[in-house]
């Protein structure tokens, strides 16, 4: 299948907990992070404020093992489902949708 990527090279991609169904994060994805992922099984990433690879967990040990890739309708968003071996958040949070709106 090939994906709609944006102006800039790039898909949104949801994770989302394989078990729990947990949304984790929202993260965005080119072509190398699609490529790396589906090949080595771990979450891969593109950073586009350091505008670089990175792979979930390669510093905090919070990698992601991915079972499974969705591409939705219009093939310009995945979604991820994972086995999160820690949390998603770079705050230590589970998530990254632990705060309500309107919350403090």
């Amino acid at each position: 299948m090939e994906l709609n990527y944006d102006d800039r090279g790039l898909v949104t991609a949801v994770v989302q907990d394989a078990a729990t169904h947990e949304v984790l994060m929202v993260a965005w994805m080119n072509a190398e992070s699609v490529r790396l992922t589906q090949e080595s099984g771990e979450a891969w990433f593109w950073s586009r404020s350091r505008r670089e690879l990175w792979r979930k967990g390669a510093t905090s040990g919070n990698v992601m093992r991915v079972r499974e890739i969705r591409v939705d309708c219009d093939a310009d968003t995945l979604l991820l489902k994972v086995d999160p071996a820690g949390p998603a958040c770079h705050t230590g949070e589970r998530s990254c949708f632990y705060r309500l709106l309107g919350d403090s």
